[in-house]
């Protein structure tokens, strides 16, 4: 899900797994029917994107970057996630 070179460094492969998935788990939890169309509620996905990006030790430096990315892959898959046909992309 995230690509960076520096946080693969600092973090490795098996840290980097374990943080998309939580990632997408919390996504998946926390987006309504409406979350494309509502900034408050983007804006609230973003706030637990970071935290989650923290949580793990994500580059502080690199969070904006891995934030935007994930939103912009959550609306490529998040009419899938709301209506549940969509599999995990991580698993």
């Amino acid at each position: 899900m995230i690509q960076n070179d520096s946080a693969k460094e600092v973090m490795g492969d098996d840290k980097l797994c374990d943080l998309s998935r939580a990632i997408v788990h919390k996504i998946r939890q926390d987006t309504t029917v409406d979350w494309q169309y509502k900034e408050s509620t983007r804006a609230r996905l973003k706030v637990a994107v970071k935290k989650v990006l923290n949580e793990y030790g994500y580059p502080p430096d690199q969070q904006k970057l891995a934030t935007d990315l994930v939103m912009e892959q959550a609306r490529a898959y998040g009419d899938k996630w709301i209506s549940g046909d969509g599999a995990s992309i991580i698993d």
